[in-house]
């Protein structure tokens, strides 16, 4: 099974509140049927239910299907309430996310849509 998930394709994060007690199989069901997500590719699928301070992580590795159920001691996420919406994170938005902050951080510096072209002085010469 795989332990490092920095370098996974896609992040989804199912919004809104899904019933805690499904397992695997109810899971990949709502990720495929509800959303039109495939279960099985290179993503992690996230679930929160109703109080927030607990959270569900679906991954397919290859061979089968593996399930992270992890429940906060102190604090709750920042998870958006839109059920019917599925929003896909970047590594820095997971971080976020599971760190109780908002996904949306007003204060962190947004990267650049320009490409700069670094030219190497000491060529010209």
């Amino acid at each position: 099974m795989r332990h490092d998930f920095t370098d996974v394709q896609n992040i989804y994060m199912i919004c809104g509140k899904t019933d805690r007690r499904k397992g695997i199989d109810g899971l990949a069901t709502l990720i495929q049927d509800s959303f039109e997500l495939d279960p099985y590719s290179d993503s992690i699928f996230l679930f929160s239910g109703w109080s927030k301070d607990r959270y569900k992580c679906l991954y397919f590795d290859g061979d089968g299907f593996a399930m992270l159920y992890k429940r906060l001691d102190h604090g709750k996420l920042q998870w958006p309430k839109d059920e019917k919406e599925v929003r896909s994170l970047s590594q820095q938005e997971l971080r976020w996310l599971l760190e109780g902050l908002s996904l949306q951080q007003p204060k962190a510096i947004a990267k650049s849509a320009k490409k700069y072209l670094l030219i190497n002085v000491s060529s010209m010469v």
